[in-house]
């Protein structure tokens, strides 16, 4: 349980990352009501103000707690942990750290600081804010730590992606003597699952089996670890060994599993023993639109507008892809077009559609649709690779240069690696070396450290121009870089055989051999529709 649901009774929502967080957009009818018939009482008490505080957070409307606190703060000098606690909760929902570094002043002014449960508070909306030293600092200095306590910690270096301490928090716990919760190896299983610690995450579920805990919750988390570690038939076993409801959550997350782990027949069958949901299929869709299966996103695509989700933007913007990947450009573009709430995945999503299909023109039509005219979406760094890409498979170059510096100077974004290396690869493809290699030492003196995809285009751009003595240089690079990547070798390959050394072409061979490498096979598909 979370520390401000302890608290307050706030519901519970579960995040990304396995944390509870208080819903801020639908605030409940009754705290207005509660507020009416609060101003109709005289006798205002503390009791009841924190009452009354605690609804109004409890039920998502921050800012009304916000207000109340306020007026407390004015007229009131009796003020407890049980004011500061909800109130703290607020400023976290709000993601507001002025508004939580003066609360957590006024707790260490009235001494309500000594309480466990307010400094637990505290430590949530520092982390949730993005001050994890602080929320740390706090940790170490709170004297008796409770369950929730050690649950905030862990879950605050899960926030900010530190996996392995969150590891090391949870074995700090134990060896403490607080006895986790089943939020607590809920966290586990979601660090094990992010690290793929195979080990670690089996003696996870070792417990959940010896303690006998809440399936409904454990139960998709440990599907969540065994798919996220390709183990989709474990993660199978663990949903048909559930003695407990299956909920929509439950399915969503096998059939996301199957999904990511290729396993497309298994998915579309767990389809057939489920309510179908905006969740389950977009999964489903993705599913589709990696082994260009038009004939089953087409039915999925039926079953979304029987069941009234035809409107949803995320939904519409996964079936556009689909039928973009499944050369239905025309349809993708349809789609599109009757998105009710256009967002940056929308756009994107029809810029690639085009540029991968060769109509460059037109995707860059759309680009400037999105940043010209009062769409209200402002292009991201997805969107410039998306409009990049188009460039390269349309050799559109001097509009690749546009938008590449267009990056920086009016969007504010930072290019990255795989951006330059989309950059670099459209000028060497047309026959523009030098200014690639320039592109490349631009992107040295900016401080970003080349990764395997800039070599990689720069390796390409050295075998189309047949410039060998640098090219042989970037290939060692490359190697040095990523020695264990099957495609690397053939693009070395490709690039000696451009140049006549046929010999080291056989010697690469035979190391990929001796390293038992193999390229992933290509595939191509094509749906015949009679």
């Amino acid at each position: 349980m979370s520390l401000v649901s302890r608290l307050v009774g706030i519901p519970k929502t579960k995040s990304s990352y396995g944390t509870f967080t208080t819903n801020v957009l639908k605030p409940h009818k009754g705290v207005e009501h509660a507020k009416n018939l609060f101003d109709e009482t005289s006798n205002r008490d503390l009791w009841s103000l924190n009452a009354l505080l605690a609804a109004q957070v409890r039920n998502g409307d921050a800012h009304a707690a916000w207000h109340l606190f306020r007026k407390m703060h004015r007229t009131r000098h009796d003020l407890d942990s049980y004011t500061f606690t909800p109130v703290i909760g607020a400023s976290t929902a709000l993601a507001d750290l002025k508004r939580g570094r003066q609360v957590h002043a006024l707790v260490i002014k009235t001494g309500a600081v000594s309480e466990t449960v307010t400094q637990t508070a505290v430590m949530d909306m520092y982390s949730k804010c993005g001050h994890l030293s602080e929320s740390v600092r706090l940790f170490k200095e709170t004297r008796s730590k409770d369950v929730v306590t050690w649950n905030t910690m862990i879950s605050g270096f899960l926030c900010h992606n530190l996996t392995r301490d969150a590891l090391r928090v949870f074995e700090a716990m134990r060896k403490s003597g607080v006895h986790f919760s089943d939020f607590t190896l809920c966290s586990v299983l979601k660090a094990c699952a992010s690290l793929k610690a195979l080990k670690q995450g089996r003696e996870a579920h070792a417990l959940v089996i010896v303690r006998a805990c809440d399936m409904l919750v454990l139960g998709t988390a440990l599907i969540d670890f065994y798919s996220s570690c390709g183990l989709m038939d474990e993660a199978i076993n663990v949903f048909r060994n559930l003695n407990c409801r299956k909920d929509d959550a439950i399915y969503n997350s096998l059939v996301s599993g199957c999904v990511r782990n290729r396993k497309y027949k298994e998915a579309f069958s767990i389809m057939n023993y489920m309510k179908p949901n905006e969740i389950a299929l977009t999964s489903i869709l993705s599913a589709c639109s990696e082994c260009s299966d038009l004939w089953i996103g087409k039915q999925i695509h039926c079953v979304t507008i029987r069941l009234g989700f035809e409107w949803d933007t995320q939904l519409l913007n996964t079936l556009l892809d689909m039928y973009a990947k499944c050369g239905k450009i025309s349809i993708a573009r349809f789609l599109f077009d009757r998105i009710p709430q256009k967002n940056v995945v929308s756009w994107t999503s029809i810029i690639d559609a085009y540029g991968s299909h060769g109509y460059g023109a037109k995707a860059l039509e759309m680009f400037d649709k999105m940043s010209k005219e009062q769409t209200g979406v402002s292009p991201n760094s997805v969107t410039f690779l998306a409009v990049l890409s188009a460039c390269g498979h349309s050799g559109l170059v001097e509009k690749g240069r546009e938008c590449f510096v267009s990056m920086r100077l009016e969007h504010g974004i930072i290019p990255r690696s795989e951006h330059y290396a989309c950059f670099i690869d459209l000028l060497g493809r047309a026959g523009q070396l030098e200014e690639a290699w320039g592109v490349f030492y631009d992107m040295q003196k900016m401080g970003n450290e080349p990764m395997g995809a800039v070599w990689a285009a720069l390796l390409n751009a050295c075998r189309i121009n047949l410039d060998v003595k640098r090219g042989e240089f970037v290939a060692r690079r490359l190697l040095e870089l990523e020695p264990d990547k099957p495609g690397n070798y053939i693009l070395l390959s490709n690039f000696y055989a451009a140049i006549g050394r046929w010999d080291v072409v056989e010697e690469l061979r035979n190391l990929l051999r001796e390293k038992s490498l193999s390229k992933e096979a290509g595939s191509s598909w094509i749906t015949i529709e009679c």
